[in-house]
C-alpha cells in the first residue's frame, strides 16, 4: 500500500453529502460533520417512506434487504405459490433475510469421504432461542454421516458455516461428533456484506438510492452468499492470517477532563489545528464532532466532557498517519455546536508513538471490556461469548478493507475517520462464522456429526403493509462451498401441528403425512415458509 493511498481518505469525502452551512467556519469548503445527524437523517427518511405505505429498509439495519414488499426473486419471480407448489428460482425476498443453512465441508480438498445429510427444522412451541412461548423460529438438526471407503483411517478438519454476527454468539450451533458433546473452534470471515447509499426522494411519489455507500448493504438473498462462498476465497480468509497493520502512527490521548457541568450540561471541547492533507491522515476515537475545510486543510474535532453520569467514552484519541498535525489549539464551549466559547473547560493532552496494531488493540479491548455492554444493551454473556482474538481481527480486517487504510479509499460511511463507528459495528455486521472440529473416519467405516441449532427467519416488517407479514421464512443451500461429496440429502419437519405450510419447493404435505423428502442434489437451493397457527 502506498503512503497516497494511505493519506488521501480526508480527500474522498463526496461534499454534496450530509453537509449544513457552517457560520464562522474558515473558507468556502466548510464542513461540518456530527454523526448523529447521519442517524437522524435516516430515521427520518424511513418515516417518510413509511408515509408513503411501504418500508423501504436501510442498509446498517441487520438482514434488511432491498426489494420490494411481496416481491419476488432478482429474476422477476412474484414467489406467492400455494402450497407445495414449485417456488421462483430464488423464493420470496423478505425485508429482513437470515441466510440459509449451509452445508457441512472441510479444510482438506479432495478427502475421498462420501457423505449423506439430514437436516429437520422442528417447531415445536417455545423453541423460541430465549425459551418464551413464541412460535418464532426453528430449532434445526443437520446431521451428517461421513463414510470412509479407503482402507486407511482418513481424518478430516470438518468446517461448518452459519450466517450470523459477533452479537449472537450465544446462540452458536451445538456439535456432537458419534454422539458426544464437542467443543469446536470457532473462525470468522469478514463483513460478509457491501454498502449502499441512502434513500432520497426521486423528485416524483417515489424514492431511490442515491450512489453513496454511506449505509451497510448486509446479503439478502442466497445468491449474495453464493457470490461469497462459491469460489473458496472467503473461507480462505476466514482461515488465513489476520491483517499486520504495523503502520507507525502518533497518538494525541486526552484524559482529566474538567467542566463546568453545573452551569452547562452539555459542556464541549474541540481541537482544532491545520494539516496537508496529501501527508496527513487524522482518525479519532471518542469524539462527537468533526468540522474541517477542505481547501485549506483545518480540521475541529469535539467531543462531550465527561462528567461520569453520561454515557460518554473516557477514552479519546486522535491516531495521525502521516506527518504531526503541528500546533493545535483547544477551546471549551457551551454545547456540541461549537459557537459560542465557555472558560474553565480544560484536558490534560499526552502524545506517544505507537503503530496502528497497537491502537487497534488497545480500542478493541477498551470497547470489548468496558462499553460494548450498555452500548448495544448486551448481556454480560453476549460478549464473553465473542472470541476477543476473533473481534480485534475483525475490526483490523474491517479497517483495512473499507476504513483509512482501503488501497480503494474508505466506504463513504467510514470516511469521518472515526474508529469508533469501525469497531462497533464489527460487533453487528453480517458474516458467515466457521465451527471447526476434528473427526476421524476409520477404514471402511462411517463417522456422525450432528449439528444443533436455533434458526431465525426471514421475515416482513410489521408496519410495511406486506401481504407477508407474518410468514417465517427457512431455507437452506445444499452444496453450496463444500469439498464433500453428497450421495443423498434428506429434509424433514417436527412438530407441525402448530404451524401452516405456505410456500415451499421442498415436497412437503401435512394433509397426506409427507414430512420428511428426499432432496434432489442438483438443485442448489430450498425453501421453506410457514405461519403459526392461532
Amino acid at each position: 500500500m502506498s503512503g497516497e493511498q494511505l493519506f488521501r481518505i480526508l480527500g474522498l469525502v463526496d461534499d454534496d453529502l450530509i453537509r449544513e452551512a457552517a457560520p464562522g467556519l474558515r473558507g468556502s469548503a466548510a464542513v461540518r460533520r456530527h454523526p448523529w445527524r447521519r442517524m437522524l437523517a435516516a430515521a427520518a427518511c424511513l418515516a417518510l417512506v413509511v408515509g408513503a405505505g411501504r418500508l423501504l429498509p436501510l442498509g446498517g439495519s441487520s438482514g434488511a434487504g432491498n426489494a420490494a414488499p411481496g416481491s419476488g426473486s432478482d429474476s422477476g419471480g412474484s414467489g406467492i405459490i400455494t402450497d407445495n407448489e414449485p417456488l421462483s428460482a430464488d423464493g420470496t425476498v423478505f425485508m429482513s433475510y437470515a441466510g440459509p443453512v449451509f452445508p457441512l465441508t472441510t479444510a482438506e480438498d479432495g478427502t475421498g469421504l462420501t457423505a449423506e445429510r439430514k437436516i429437520t427444522w422442528d417447531f415445536a412451541p417455545g423453541t423460541y432461542h430465549d425459551g418464551s412461548p413464541r412460535q418464532w423460529g426453528a430449532a434445526v438438526t443437520d446431521a451428517y454421516v461421513l463414510t470412509n471407503p479407503t482402507e486407511e483411517n482418513i481424518t478430516v478438519t470438518a468446517l461448518y458455516p452459519f450466517a450470523g454476527n459477533f452479537s449472537e454468539l450465544t446462540e452458536r450451533p451445538a456439535v456432537t461428533v458419534d454422539g458426544q458433546e464437542t467443543e469446536a473452534t470457532l473462525y470468522a470471515g469478514a463483513y460478509a456484506g457491501g454498502f449502499q447509499g441512502v434513500w432520497q426522494s426521486d423528485g416524483g411519489d417515489g424514492y431511490r438510492l442515491d450512489s453513496t455507500t454511506l449505509n451497510l448493504d448486509p446479503p439478502d438473498s442466497w445468491t449474495d452468499y453464493k457470490a461469497l462462498l462459491e469460489s473458496g476465497a472467503y473461507l480462505r480468509q476466514a482461515l488465513g492470517d489476520a491483517p499486520v497493520l504495523d503502520i507507525p502512527v502518533t497518538v494525541y490521548e486526552f484524559s482529566d477532563f474538567q467542566a463546568p457541568h453545573e452551569q452547562y450540561p452539555a459542556a464541549t471541547q474541540a481541537i482544532e489545528f491545520t494539516i496537508d492533507r496529501e501527508r496527513t491522515t487524522v482518525l479519532t476515537y471518542g469524539f462527537n464532532g468533526g468540522s474541517w475545510d477542505a481547501e485549506t486543510g483545518w480540521q475541529q474535532h469535539s467531543y462531550f466532557v465527561p462528567d461520569g453520569v453520561r454515557r460518554e467514552s473516557e477514552k479519546k484519541m486522535l491516531v495521525v498517519l502521516g506527518e504531526y498535525i503541528g500546533d493545535y489549539t483547544l477551546a471549551g464551549y457551551e454545547n456540541g455546536g461549537c459557537e459560542r466559547e465557555i472558560d474553565g473547560v480544560s484536558c490534560t493532552v499526552t502524545r506517544q508513538e505507537a503503530t496502528m496494531d497497537a491502537v487497534l488493540d488497545e480500542l478493541c479491548r477498551y470497547y470489548y471490556n468496558d462499553y460494548a455492554g450498555w452500548q448495544y444493551g448486551a448481556e454480560d454473556s453476549e460478549l464473553e461469548a465473542v472470541p476477543y482474538s476473533l473481534f480485534r481481527r475483525a475490526a483490523a480486517e474491517l479497517l483495512a478493507r473499507y476504513g483509512a487504510l482501503s488501497e480503494n479509499g474508505a466506504a463513504d460511511r467510514y470516511s469521518d475517520g472515526r474508529l469508533d463507528d469501525i469497531i462497533s459495528e464489527t460487533l453487528t455486521q453480517e458474516r458467515v462464522l466457521y465451527l471447526a472440529v476434528p473427526v476421524t473416519v476409520p477404514a471402511g467405516g462411517k463417522a456422525d456429526i450432528t449439528f444443533d441449532l436455533w434458526k431465525e427467519p426471514s421475515f416482513d416488517y410489521g408496519c410495511s403493509g406486506s401481504e407477508n407479514v407474518g410468514l417465517q421464512g427457512y431455507d437452506m443451500v445444499t452444496t453450496l462451498g463444500s469439498t464433500l461429496d453428497f450421495t443423498a440429502q434428506t429434509a424433514a419437519l417436527a412438530n407441525t401441528d402448530s404451524i401452516e405450510l405456505v410456500r415451499q419447493n421442498l415436497g412437503f404435505d401435512l394433509e397426506a403425512g409427507v414430512t420428511e423428502v428426499a432432496l434432489d442434489l442438483s438443485r442448489e437451493h430450498y425453501d421453506l415458509e410457514i405461519r403459526p397457527l392461532p
